[in-house]
């Protein structure tokens, strides 16, 4: 008898053309039957050319027949349109934007340390770095001089994302120097963000947090046209001027041809606390900001991070506030994460998977 799981070993070992991962985790492969001598199942190959199809279908004989010499191998394609597996990011469960509607709220810094945080309690974990003028997360990981590695699939470089404290990331800061200015106009961004998403070798996921620049422009626009977005999680600082920005953002999202639902809200220095005074709170932005915001659009704040040195000094070192275990800090960003968790599986109790933004023409 062959051994069904001995079947699916084989077919791990086989890549995706388009995700670079395996077909198994890419959801390629349905409808496996292990039967005495024979080996039957369905490859989802609607999205891939004659070219691709025909190498995916020699491998997969080529290989089960060498672990298999006696079986009888069948091979089915789907090539329903609309049918088969979901093409983009099939590996990844959740893709999560991480948006603000200004600058200097410490969106990179909530990015960061959720998904640090959401890595510590198990998670696995993929962070994108998609703010292309100013890529600040190879800092805030102390990753400036890595450069990411590029693996030929069926004649195709892709990229692989660098792992660092368990989380696997990429940025255009991994891509140009420190301090080479970034140029890019309309179509050349929409390309940098495509390719971050179909021309990365990312791992199966749990979560892809992705850090997203201020603003609601090309590069918001672009991620929705090109994959599914679970939810977006807005970052704002009590101050009525970030509130009113953080609105448009949010409006953003819940347009009617986006429609992206709204895990929740972070408000970031919600007080400042000096060190030497650790029970003290001064709400130096003012107070409620998020709490309004999150009224507004029906939704929660899942945290309320204060203004405090160690959570900067770890950003800039490259050691991030929720990797030091002595701190408040990172008792804080760990409930945030699990507030973060709730809303996500609630939010797939009450809504259908998000569809990807079509263009007009």
């Amino acid at each position: 008898m062959i051994d069904n799981n001995q079947v699916v070993d084989v077919l791990r070992s086989i890549k995706d053309p388009t995700t670079g991962v395996d077909l198994i985790s890419s959801k390629r492969v349905s409808d496996l039957k292990v039967n005495d001598k024979q080996i039957m199942f369905t490859l989802s190959v609607n999205d891939l050319g004659q070219q691709a199809k025909f190498a995916i279908n020699s491998e997969c004989y080529a290989l089960l027949k060498d672990r298999f010499k006696e079986a009888e191998i069948h091979i089915h394609f789907a090539n329903k349109s609309g049918g088969g597996a979901k093409t983009i990011l099939p590996q990844v469960k959740n893709v999560i934007a991480v948006g603000s509607g200004k600058g200097g709220v410490g969106k990179s810094t909530v990015s960061v340390n959720l998904a640090l945080s959401l890595q510590k309690q198990g998670y696995k974990v993929g962070l994108m770095d998609a703010d292309l003028y100013g890529p600040s997360i190879p800092t805030m990981l102390g990753l400036l001089d890595a450069k990411p590695k590029i693996q030929d699939v069926y004649g195709k470089p892709k990229l692989i994302p660098i792992e660092k404290h368990g989380i696997h990331v990429i940025s255009i800061g991994f891509i140009i120097e420190p301090e080479q200015a970034v140029i890019l106009r309309g179509p050349r961004l929409s390309g940098v963000i495509k390719q971050f998403i179909n021309e990365c070798i990312w791992p199966e996921l749990d979560f892809l947090i992705i850090d997203l620049p201020p603003g609601t422009g090309d590069i918001q626009l672009t991620l929705v046209q090109s994959v599914p977005i679970t939810g977006a999680v807005v970052v704002t600082t009590p101050q009525q001027v970030a509130v009113a920005d953080a609105v448009k953002a949010t409006n953003m999202f819940a347009l009617d041809s986006i429609k992206v639902p709204i895990l929740g809200i972070v408000e970031n220095m919600a007080w400042f606390t000096p060190a030497e005074l650790p029970d003290n709170k001064y709400f130096i932005f003012g107070k409620g900001g998020a709490k309004e915001l999150a009224k507004k659009y029906k939704t929660v704040v899942l945290g309320q991070i204060p203004l405090v040195q160690s959570i900067r000094e770890g950003g800039d070192s490259g050691e991030p506030a929720i990797l030091n275990n002595d701190n408040g800090q990172a008792d804080m960003f760990a409930k945030l994460a699990e507030k973060f968790v709730q809303q996500v599986a609630l939010r797939h109790e009450l809504y259908d998977q998000t569809a990807m933004v079509k263009v007009s023409k």
